[in-house]
């Protein structure tokens, strides 16, 4: 007969969240801005990181601007912000979010026309985008000439830069088109850059900046290696140690052959996770210093790693994942955005 008492099942993976280089990074980002503010994008849960928390700690660093995709994610924010906090919803605002949105200590990013002439009834502040050249959201340049802007009160007139990370003509006709278009509407501010964005260089930071993965250990472009620290770790128990003998196969399709006999360990993490197929036979795990790679086919719930040079590892010791995101993104093939924002729900959070 079960208790009626409530009992703790520890997590089999955890992510470990640096708080001290997240907010190195902000710092280092609002440097690199110049004169520009510097704000945080915390859409998709700051990244996976968990948005309450982010916010809190890029607040007592001095942040102030906030970009979140949705309403839900701006709900969920609204009771952490301090007074003078600005939060944006940059996928605007649709018929269904009106009475939401309305009380709402959050403005969106206008989109389109028709999320336009939907808003400016309210006389509620808002940001407007601008489609530049990425053919996303925003408004063409056309329309934004054909309008009349005086009845909106606009925070931040913003463009999104589609190649940044990249040494390409496009940044330079996108910058471009957004100068040429702010002859038309203008706002308090005015706002073009990402992260790689900011690396750019001053040209590209207009008012404030938004920067959104390299907040989280992201490095698009070369200048940003330097300054930009790694800020998740990945962290996962050993369920069993195994003795592989030359010719045994692991995992699922045999993707692996021992040509030695050595240990492996199986390790408390999957695809369902986030450490996806990608790393396999290709990702390391550490223990200290020393590198356990991972060997077969990595499965929904479950991981081999060679642990060779720690063969004194055992059931429920813990390993790190190495996860720094350039270099596990060229181990995956996996862009470093799909790293970090696919980290899954099974993972317990710590901040230290």
């Amino acid at each position: 007969m079960m208790s009626d008492k409530v009992i703790d099942i520890p997590a089999t993976a955890r992510l470990r969240l640096d708080g001290e280089a997240l907010v190195a990074n902000w710092r280092a980002l609002d440097d690199m801005s110049g004169a520009a503010s510097t704000g945080a994008a915390i859409k998709a849960n700051a990244y996976g990181l968990g948005a309450v928390e982010v916010v809190r700690r890029l607040q007592s660093a001095g942040c102030r601007d906030f970009y979140v995709a949705n309403w839900q994610e701006a709900r969920e924010i609204e009771a952490s912000v301090e007074e003078g906090t600005r939060i944006s919803v940059l996928n605007g605002v649709r018929p269904d979010d009106m009475q939401y949105a309305m009380g709402s200590l959050a403005k969106p990013v206008l989109n389109s026309v028709e999320q336009v002439y939907r808003w400016q009834e309210t006389g509620l502040p808002c940001d407007l985008m601008i489609n530049s050249g990425m053919n996303r959201l925003g408004i063409n340049p056309a329309d934004i000439e054909q309008y009349d802007w005086n009845g909106l009160d606009i925070d931040i007139v913003m463009s999104h830069l589609a190649s940044a990370d990249e040494d390409v003509p496009q940044n330079a006709d996108q910058l471009n088109q957004f100068d040429s278009v702010l002859q038309y509407v203008s706002g308090k501010r005015a706002s073009l850059s990402n992260s790689a964005g900011i690396a750019l260089g001053q040209a590209y930071h207009f008012d404030c900046t938004r920067p959104g993965l390299s907040l989280y250990g992201g490095k698009q472009r070369p200048e940003l290696s330097a300054a930009i620290k790694q800020v998740v770790f990945p962290e996962t128990q050993i369920l069993q140690v195994r003795e592989l003998q030359v010719g045994d196969k692991v995992g699922y399709n045999a993707k692996y052959t021992a040509e030695r006999d050595h240990p492996i360990a199986i390790l408390a993490m999957g695809y369902a996770d986030g450490y996806l197929r990608g790393f396999s036979n290709t990702g390391l795990f550490l223990r200290g210093q020393t590198k356990l790679p991972v060997l077969g086919r990595v499965s929904m719930d479950l991981i081999a790693i060679d642990i060779s040079g720690a063969s004194d590892l055992g059931e429920s010791d813990w390993v790190t994942a190495q996860y720094d995101l350039p270099t596990a993104s060229r181990q995956s093939g996996l862009s470093q955005y799909e790293l970090i924002t696919g980290l899954g729900n099974r993972y317990s959070r710590y901040w230290v």
